[in-house]
């Protein structure tokens, strides 16, 4: 598997995605987001977590207008995977490659702790390895992370089973307690929780290896 992380000033968890990748035995490049065009031959682009451009204007609004991101939506239009955590998901969605919005913490405040997740579906690239219903637990780091949507959305995602994480004690507000979602071909992923940040035993947690084992698996498979 071909894997390139994208790098944004003031992304911050673009090692920690790395790391996770090489671990689960892909070949991954990293990409600065004024390249106009990623490897070739890449599977799998990986949109990191952080404060891209210091989370001017919208979390991730320029980033989403990065050159590099223009190349991210033809990868996507073409079939590729990508998926985005954090800042990586608000990306996704202000380039309009995942539905909703990510906005301010119901609390108003940074959040930063281990939460329970619920795996919503197994028929996923991004969720293979784990059982149907599974608890996990995976670190989140965010102000921005309430996952909001019309009801139309909420109710498409829900009906053609692309919600792929739920909280099982909704720290932020997010609508229908929404971790993360998929596109419809569900080759698209966006998340709050970092998987990167609990995927060896250094973490004290492993829980999020099993997400980028089912991503490789999902790949080599195709």
């Amino acid at each position: 598997m071909k894997a390139a992380v994208l790098q944004f000033p003031g992304s911050n968890c673009d090692r920690d995605m790395y790391t996770a990748l090489k671990r689960a035995g892909a070949d991954v490049t990293m990409v600065w987001h004024k390249d106009a065009d990623l490897p070739e031959g890449v599977d799998v682009v990986g949109v990191p977590g952080g404060f891209s451009y210091g989370d001017y204007l919208r979390c991730g609004a320029i980033a989403a207008n990065s050159p590099v991101v223009a190349s991210l939506k033809k990868h996507v239009e073409r079939g590729g995977y990508a998926f985005g955590i954090c800042n990586g998901f608000q990306v996704l969605t202000e380039a309009r490659l995942l539905p909703g919005a990510l906005l301010r913490n119901g609390n108003l405040k940074y959040i930063c702790r281990t939460v329970g997740l619920a795996v919503e579906i197994t028929d996923s690239p991004y969720t293979s390895a784990y059982a149907q219903g599974q608890h996990i637990r995976i670190p989140i780091a965010h102000h921005d992370g309430n996952f909001t949507a019309d009801a139309d959305t909420l109710d498409m995602l829900e009906g053609e089973g692309l919600v792929a994480f739920r909280y099982l004690d909704n720290p932020n507000g997010s609508d229908r307690d929404i971790a993360g979602i998929l596109s419809p071909n569900r080759r698209v992923l966006g998340m709050m929780p970092h998987p990167e940040r609990a995927a060896e035993p250094a973490h004290g947690n492993e829980d999020g290896a099993l997400f980028f084992a089912s991503l490789l698996e999902a790949v080599v498979s195709a």
